[in-house]
């Protein structure tokens, strides 16, 4: 856990291409600095889905630039909070830390028009995680 003031997040799913690319483009984006998130994937994704990527430049959030990656030891030793999306048991647990599951649709093989409520619902979530961590958005 961190040992810092500042609140860091990490989203975690299992190809670490849509849901918590999405996620964590929304937290660094709302938050501007004043929080940390890192994002990582039981089992990374050769790239990032180019339907996530399309939606979030749609709301003006560039994620095209972001690789999918394995979650680390170092990223889960500076986390207060744990999201995880759909990865199961394929997460890592530790102690003291706390953990949410956010259960959202797979973004993989659908489309702009069926990955653009997903993108919506998780900058809902993020922006009320934010909130919850005392982290202002505007």
């Amino acid at each position: 856990m961190t040992t810092d003031s500042t609140p860091a997040v990490l989203f975690l799913c299992v190809h670490n291409a849509g849901r918590s690319q999405m996620a964590r483009g929304w937290f660094d984006h709302l938050a501007r600095g004043r929080a940390r998130a890192f994002s990582g994937g039981s089992e990374p994704a050769p790239m990032v889905n180019p339907a996530a990527v399309a939606v979030m430049a749609e709301v003006g959030i560039d994620i095209s630039a972001q690789q999918p990656q394995r979650w680390t030891d170092a990223m889960l030793a500076g986390t207060n909070v744990v999201i995880t999306m759909g990865c199961g048991d394929a997460c890592p647990i530790v102690p003291g830390v706390r953990y949410e599951d956010w259960e959202l649709p797979d973004p993989a093989g659908l489309d702009i028009e069926a990955v653009r409520p997903i993108r919506d619902e998780i900058g809902r979530r993020v922006r009320d995680l934010l909130g919850r961590l005392g982290v202002p958005t505007s």
